[in-house]
């Protein structure tokens, strides 16, 4: 049986949704009341959730702010905007459009990666993963991402969709790879082993929800743990990469150094209880104890003030985006807009558990946000586009579906 084959639903075949053609533009209101609300809302609460995670994590920090506590919480809410607006666009183009712009977003988002590694790219708390245009920040690799899971999903699908095949053949299958290969290696190259560990998970849920045989999962599973075991046995990681590891397999390890960020975020949860310290109220946080506790460590905000319940309540919400982003990629009547939503799943379920795991200290820290709830005008661009391309699946359904 094929990998991916229970994500679709039965009904009209491919070949025919895409013969007839996109759709008649729908009248406003119909939009609306077709609108995934239950993702919208998740996803606007979680970023709601953050910005105040976010101002009390720096309101004190006067070191960060210069004086003024709610810069952040005034960027956070700028991003956003920004981030909806992005939802809105991507949207408005449909999933038809956006596939035809793939190869232009693939090659600026390559060139954005490549333009980290010349002197445009930016230095921040030590590492290089930036590049600043007027003014602003911009991580690339968080782009990488939504342009990996689109280039993907359009090599995979076309021969599916087109009624020639019923799942990729080897030669899709290894387009693909090249494709999420290429970008990947260079974030690797910057290095932000974090972000290339969720292109990869990205990669094997691309994968199983095309129906690619069950060999090409394996075998890149194969290739990754012999990859990882050569950086090892070359010693090709960073000494800063190295000591996160030493901290995560021995949490004891020196708590005043290497292991400080995690120790202190696991001592600010476990002090929340059950219901919290109260919003703006957390002594760990109000005390500055947790470092970059507006991004990597926000999770430890909501423990600390929100309690067991509130941090249970912002995972809800995460789980809650996760759903309706699986029913998307079940109902979708074409290959393509279930592969791009399973691989979105993929990244997003990924950067979660990642994010809360190094907080709680079940994972190493890698410095990946928690989606929609860090501080980040990348991470929060890119979430908020992925938003806006479900949006758009579900909008391409017939209505019945």
């Amino acid at each position: 049986m094929e990998v991916g084959s229970r994500l679709r639903e039965p009904g009209a075949t491919r070949a025919a949704v895409l013969r007839a053609g996109p759709r008649p533009r729908t009248a406003f209101g119909t939009v609306l009341r077709r609108l995934d609300w239950p993702l919208l809302g998740a996803a606007l609460a979680l970023s709601v959730l953050g910005a105040l995670l976010v101002y009390s994590a720096t309101r004190g920090r006067t070191q960060l702010t210069g004086g003024d506590p709610y810069a952040f919480l005034t960027r956070h809410l700028v991003n956003l905007a920004i981030g909806i607006a992005l939802a809105v666009g991507t949207m408005w183009l449909g999933p038809r459009r956006l596939r035809d712009l793939v190869p232009v977003l693939y090659g600026v988002t390559l060139l954005l990666v490549l333009a980290v590694l010349t002197p445009m790219g930016a230095t921040i708390n030590g590492s290089r993963r930036w590049i600043m245009i007027g003014g602003m920040s911009i991580q690339p690799a968080e782009f990488v991402k939504v342009a990996i899971v689109l280039a993907m999903a359009v090599l995979l699908a076309t021969k599916v969709d087109t009624g020639d095949r019923r799942s990729p053949d080897s030669r899709s299958v290894l387009e693909s790879l090249a494709v999420a290969g290429v970008p990947a290696l260079l974030v690797l190259l910057t290095p932000d082993l974090g972000q290339f560990m969720g292109i990869g998970v990205i990669v094997l849920g691309v994968l199983l929800a095309s129906g690619a045989s069950a060999r090409w999962v394996t075998g890149l599973l194969a290739v990754g743990v012999l990859g990882a075991l050569a950086v090892w046995q070359l010693h090709l990681l960073d000494q800063y990469q190295l000591n996160r590891f030493a901290a995560f397999a021995d949490p004891a390890l020196d708590p005043s150094g290497v292991g400080y960020n995690t120790s202190q975020a696991r001592i600010a949860i476990g002090a929340g209880g059950l219901l919290g310290q109260g919003l703006f109220h957390g002594a760990q946080t109000t005390g500055q104890f947790v470092p970059e506790q507006q991004t990597d460590f926000v999770f430890s905000v909501a423990g600390e003030e929100l309690g067991f319940l509130g941090a249970g309540a912002l995972i809800a919400l995460l789980g809650v985006v996760l759903w309706r982003a699986l029913r998307i990629a079940r109902a979708c009547p074409d290959l393509y807009g279930t592969v791009v939503a399973a691989g979105i799943v993929a990244w997003l379920a990924f950067q979660a558990f990642e994010n809360i795991g190094m907080n709680l200290g079940i994972m190493p820290v890698t410095g990946l946000p928690l989606p929609f709830v860090s501080y980040g005008g990348s991470s929060m661009f890119a979430g908020w586009v992925a938003v806006g391309i479900l949006q758009g699946i579900r909008l391409q359904r017939p209505l019945s579906a």
